[in-house]
């Protein structure tokens, strides 16, 4: 799947900021960017008595509202889930994810840090750096908070280039890790077969879906 960041950090640290600093920086050198921001509060998009709540109370397992200027997807879930479950929702056509929060998921991480909020979360897992306003006596590497520039460039050397050719392999919508036999093997099958069919052009990407009935 695409690559995941997740911005950590205090209250008021600055972490919106950050991520729509961090968007914008992206966007710029040309690359696809999604966000996933964490609430510990329930959020209420199909209120009692709207169309999308009556078709949930129905029975349906998901819905989507459709604008011409927006499309917001309604799943029901019970148990909250983790940073992958929701990315793979958004497919494989961004080039990385920016989360807000996620503190104990096992994304790595950069942690936003403003003196005024208080002290640094400490023992953060995967923490592979720290955008700061003040020097930090940390092995951990420390970015300005102005240093956007230098923020996004650890990004695009540390996870966007390196996963701009990726072959994912989902089983029971499970990502599968691959090593390089099988995910030449893979690719070189699919574009095969993908290849041959009648009226394809140059690949780009390519998805195939398979769905079997249970035994």
């Amino acid at each position: 799947m695409s690559p995941i960041v997740s911005i950590v950090g205090r209250s008021k640290s600055g972490k919106t900021t950050l991520i729509e600093k961090l968007v914008g920086e992206l966007k710029l050198r040309g690359y696809g960017v999604a966000t996933i921001k964490h609430t510990p509060e329930g959020i209420v998009f199909d209120e009692p008595g709207k169309d999308s709540w009556r078709h949930i109370q129905a029975g349906s397992e998901a819905t989507a509202l459709s604008s011409p200027d927006k499309l917001v997807l309604i799943k029901p879930v019970t148990r909250e889930p983790n940073l992958d479950e929701i990315a793979y929702l958004f497919g494989e056509e961004q080039d990385i994810i920016l989360a807000e929060g996620f503190k104990q998921d096992e994304a790595p991480k950069i942690e936003v840090h403003r003196r005024e909020a208080g002290p640094p979360l400490g023992k953060v897992k995967k923490l592979i750096a720290i955008a700061t306003d003040e020097h930090l006596e940390t092995e951990t590497r420390q970015f300005s908070l102005e240093d956007i520039a230098g923020l996004a460039s650890l990004l695009e050397e540390g996870f966007i280039k390196p996963q701009r050719e990726r072959v994912i392999l989902y089983v029971n919508n499970t990502p599968i890790s691959l090593s390089s036999f099988p995910r030449e093997f893979i690719t070189n099958l699919l574009l095969a077969m993908a290849s041959s069919l009648k009226g394809v052009g140059k690949i780009r990407s390519l998805a195939i879906f398979l769905k079997r009935k249970p035994r």
